[in-house]
Order: structure tokens, then C-alpha cells, then sequence
């Protein structure tokens, strides 16, 4: 199988990967500045920030400081944050949330018109701003795509996936992007631009269970790395502790809010498990959470999220005006919250990590920026604090906007060098490759680790890499599950989302360790051979399954 000839299209001025929130306001700020975004499916329904609930942390409120949500950042970050990132991040919130409103987000207000502020974990102060409850990200989105179909300097390029970054004389100038569909009769594209962003989101569908979209494959940090960037921070994934298990892929969320309400969590036997286990209880920073819940389901084959009782006080009988996205959810699945424990468990929610970038959004690579889930900016560090992501995506965003303004890169007429990656004619989609990359990021590189698991996934991603013969995009998933994985196995500590249990320590100072491809590939040749031969794979056959 060969890749048929790219064609060429000139993106312009700047090309934007992703239609999310990241991607859709880089665009509306880089106005009247032409743009081409870049989206696999419909643009309006494909990015995660669509499902975002909890909303988005702005220290607006009385009483409240940019000095206390940073502080508040650093401290979940568990001493990775760059407290300058944080205090910059923090301090530009109110110029961005007037941003969204010239954009026509209409935000939660009271009857006075004054602002309704949530609290969620790890939140010294009431400052998370929302949209109907827990609908935040959608009616986010909703209003920015309205405002993107009115902006003449925004096109949509649907239908296609980036798969390689185009790259000439160490310069990112486009990318390669192909069929997002696999019934698609269309070939594969070039898309130059003098300026290239990454806005995909993140890498949570390399996870059995997550509250991604399939999309969030982690490809992007792939297509860096192998164009030379800098990726930090990889071991870092947040896990969701309250995702609805049995209900669907992704699982559905069970936003932090219902906690911040109200909502309590029990084992099997009815037990508020996490007062035992940390002074804020279900409050608890979300890693905290995240392995009590996965204790719990390990100890007693159970963790609910009870919406009922005296400690929950009217949440169930008022949740579909309060949070009508679980409301319907329940009743979809026929469950009665009001007298049954939610079931949960921990699911890959955000990945930290990502590709570097410094304070205007510049990876290392020039003609590269990043922004959202898929850059790892330094606001976040081992644990990101609750709804600050809406923010850091936003904020960035508006920074790249200004950096492209400010330093247009020079177009050039020559040819960039051909992809190292490559698509299938028919593009035949190897479902085995996907779901062994899933099964064995879930079973060994989850929410507890150890040397031995993540040598042996480590040791089989290796074999899958050279099953996908560079076919993308399982060569670029495969790619960015070996960057977490790697990057887990070299941080003997346990910190933030990264838990380890022959290392259940955290050390007394810690720091960020970017990593390169050349330094992946180091490493990798000095794995220990991979266990079992029944385990060994080779190559795809034509039917998509796996043989040795």
C-alpha cells in the first residue's frame, strides 16, 4: 500500500487544526486576518469542548484574587505549575470571559444580573462561571460557531485529518491531511500556511474507558514530535473520578459540579469512602478522588455517586433544571437517581501533557504554535485544577493570535520533504490495532503504575508501531500512547495524576522533563526484550486483524 500524490492547497495566512474552543477562538481573535480550520468531522459537533460541564474558573467574584486561583493552581499542580504561567493565565480571565461575550455567550446570571459563581474541588473561593447548570461547553461552542459562520476571514476545511505536519528547512509550512471518513473517494492534501496551530485536544481515546471523543487520539502530539518538538509533562493524565460506567464509549460524564452541590460518594456497602481518606472528602483534588473511587471499585466492586439524601438535600429532586445533561442521561438509561446510587469510575478526562509551548504559545518548532489540551503550556502541571482548561485554552488562544500578528512567518514557494507517515488507498480502518493500544494504556499506564507494567506496555507498543507499517493514524496513536508510557516509566515518583506503586512517594522537588522523539528512541533500545511470544505482533493483515 502506497499513499496516492498529495495535492496542494494554500491555506494562506494561517492554518488552525481543530474547531474546538482552543481552535475557534484563535480564529475569531486572529480577525480580520484570514484563517483556514482545519476539522475531521462536522464543525460543530466534533471537539470535546462540547461536552465540557463544569464551566470555566475566573477569580471575579467579591472576595476573590488572580493571587488566590493562582495559588490555588499551583498548589493542585502538586509543584510542577510554572507560577508565572499561572499568574498570567489567572490574571488575563476577565479580559477573555469579555471576550466570549462580545462573542454572545450569555454566562449563568442572578436576577440582578450579577454573576452566578460554582465551586468545584481544589477551589479556595466560588468563582466557576457556567451555562445552564452543566451545559457550558456546548452553549459555548454554539455561540462561537455562530460567530465563526459570520466572520468572513474564517473558512472550514471539513471531511479531513491532519496526519503529518509539513516541515522544509526545520520550518513547520502545513500539513498533510487526510479522509476523515473511510468512505471518502478523495486523497490525501498538503496545506501550506505561513502559520501552522494545533488545537485538537488531547489523548484521551488512547484509554479503554474516557470521557473523549475518538478524536482525541493523541495524534497531534504524534505529528509534533516527529517533526521535531518537544513534548513535556506526557505521564500526566487526569482521570475523571466520576464517569458513568455501562453507558456508552465515551462514558458519559458525571461533572465535578454534583459533587460541588451536594452529590456524595459511597463504596458497595454504603460507606463515604473519601472522608477517610483526605480532609476535603469528595472534594478532594481529582487524582485524590480519582484513586479512591478505583480503590473502591477494587475493594468492594463498587463506587456510586448517591444525588440523594440529607447530604445531597434537594440535588435529585431539582436536577434537571440544575444539571439537565445527567438528567437526561438517567433517563436514557432508565436509572431513578432520586433512589439509586450513579455508578462511577475513573476515566482518562485530560491529558496534562502535551506539545511544549512557552508563554505566547510557540512550540519549539518555528511556524508551530499550540493551545488547548493538545500544548502543554505549564499551567497545569501533574493535576490540573478543576475548570481552569476553558480558561488556559482561551487565554492562549488570544496570546497566538497576538504572536501571529506580530511575527508573520515568510512564505516560502518550495516543497516541504514528503511525509514519513503515510494513508491507505481504501483507508481501512484496523480496529485491533486501536483496541489492543487502548486495552493495554487502561491495564498498565492508568491510575496506578509500576516499572513492570509499563515496561511490558511499553514493549508491546513497540511491536504494534511496527504492525501499523507507518500507516496513520494508528502510527501516530501507537506514537503518543509510547510518549506517555515513556514518560512514566522515567518519573520513579508518585505525583499529581502520575501514581506509582513501587514509587508511592512524591519527591521533595520535583520538575518538568521535555522529551524528543531521539530521546524516545534511546530509550525504547534499551527495554528489556518483550515478554511472551504469544503477544508478539508483526504485521496487519488485509482484514485488519493482528498476527505474528
Amino acid at each position: 500500500m502506497t499513499s496516492p500524490t498529495a495535492n496542494i492547497l494554500d491555506a494562506g495566512d494561517v492554518l488552525i487544526i481543530g474547531a474546538g474552543l482552543a481552535g475557534l477562538f484563535t480564529a475569531l481573535k486572529l480577525a480580520p486576518r484570514q484563517v483556514t480550520v482545519l476539522t475531521g468531522g462536522k464543525r460543530s459537533k466534533s471537539a470535546a469542548s462540547n461536552w465540557a460541564q463544569g464551566g470555566i474558573a475566573a477569580a471575579l467574584a467579591p472576595g476573590d484574587s488572580v493571587d488566590a486561583h493562582a495559588q490555588d493552581t499551583c498548589t493542585a499542580g502538586a509543584g510542577l505549575v510554572d507560577p508565572a504561567i499561572a499568574r498570567l493565565v489567572t490574571s488575563e480571565a476577565g479580559e477573555r470571559i469579555s471576550d466570549l461575550e462580545s462573542f454572545g455567550v450569555r454566562f449563568d446570571c442572578d436576577e440582578a444580573g450579577g454573576y452566578i459563581f460554582g465551586r468545584e474541588a481544589a477551589h479556595s473561593h466560588n468563582r466557576i462561571l457556567s451555562i445552564y447548570g452543566d451545559r457550558t461547553g456546548r452553549e459555548i461552542m454554539t455561540a462561537l460557531h455562530a460567530r465563526a459562520a459570520a466572520t468572513p476571514s474564517i473558512d472550514f476545511l471539513e471531511g479531513y485529518a491532519a496526519y503529518e505536519l509539513a516541515v522544509e528547512d526545520g520550518r513547520v509550512v502545513g500539513v498533510f491531511s487526510r479522509p476523515a471518513s473511510q468512505s471518502s473517494q478523495a486523497g490525501p492534501i498538503l496545506i501550506r500556511a505561513r502559520a501552522t496551530v494545533i488545537a485538537t485536544g488531547g489523548a484521551g481515546h488512547l484509554y479503554a474507558v474516557t470521557t473523549n471523543p475518538a478524536s482525541a487520539n493523541g495524534e497531534a502530539l504524534a505529528m509534533a514530535a516527529r517533526a521535531g518538538a518537544q513534548i513535556s509533562d506526557g505521564e500526566f493524565v487526569q482521570f475523571h473520578p466520576t464517569a458513568l460506567t455501562g453507558m456508552g464509549d465515551p462514558a458519559p460524564l458525571a461533572t465535578e459540579a454534583l459533587r460541588g452541590a451536594g452529590a456524595y460518594l459511597v463504596d458497595a456497602t454504603g460507606h463515604r469512602f473519601m472522608r477517610d481518606i483526605h480532609p476535603d472528602g469528595d472534594l478532594a483534588p481529582r487524582d485524590v478522588v480519582a484513586r479512591g473511587v478505583f480503590d473502591a471499585r477494587q475493594r468492594t466492586g463498587f463506587a456510586g455517586l448517591c444525588l440523594h439524601g440529607t447530604n445531597a438535600g434537594d440535588l435529585a429532586e431539582n436536577l434537571a433544571q440544575r444539571f439537565p445533561t445527567i438528567y437526561a442521561t438517567c433517563v436514557k438509561h432508565k436509572i431513578d437517581p432520586t433512589r439509586t446510587p450513579l455508578p462511577v469510575a475513573p476515566a482518562a478526562h485530560f491529558h496534562m501533557g502535551g506539545i511544549r509551548t512557552e508563554n505566547h504559545g510557540r512550540s519549539s518548532l518555528p511556524g508551530l504554535w499550540a493551545c488547548g489540551e493538545a500544548a502543554s503550556t505549564g499551567a497545569h502541571g501533574a493535576n490540573r485544577l478543576a475548570s481552569n482548561s476553558l480558561l488556559e485554552a482561551i487565554v492562549f488562544g488570544a496570546r497566538i493570535a497576538e504572536d501571529i500578528n506580530n511575527i508573520v512567518p515568510l512564505s516560502s514557494t518550495a516543497r516541504p520533504a514528503p511525509p514519513q507517515t503515510r494513508i491507505d488507498d481504501e483507508m481501512q480502518i484496523h480496529a485491533p490495532i486501536t483496541s489492543r493500544v487502548r486495552a493495554l494504556m487502561s491495564t498498565h499506564v492508568g491510575v496506578q503504575r509500576s516499572r513492570d507494567g509499563l515496561t511490558q506496555a511499553l514493549g508491546e507498543l513497540v511491536q504494534l508501531e511496527r504492525a501499523t507499517q507507518a500507516l496513520a493514524p494508528f502510527a501516530n496513536m501507537v506514537l503518543a500512547a509510547q510518549f506517555i508510557a515513556f514518560a512514566a516509566l522515567h518519573r520513579c515518583e508518585s505525583r499529581g495524576g502520575h501514581f506509582r506503586t513501587d514509587f508511592p512517594y512524591t519527591e521533595q522537588r520535583g520538575k518538568r522533563n521535555p522529551i524528543t522523539l531521539a530521546d524516545l528512541r534511546a530509550g525504547l533500545n534499551n527495554l528489556p526484550q518483550p515478554p511472551s511470544a504469544a503477544h508478539d505482533i508483526t504485521a496487519i493483515s488485509p482484514n485488519g486483524s493482528l498476527h505474528a
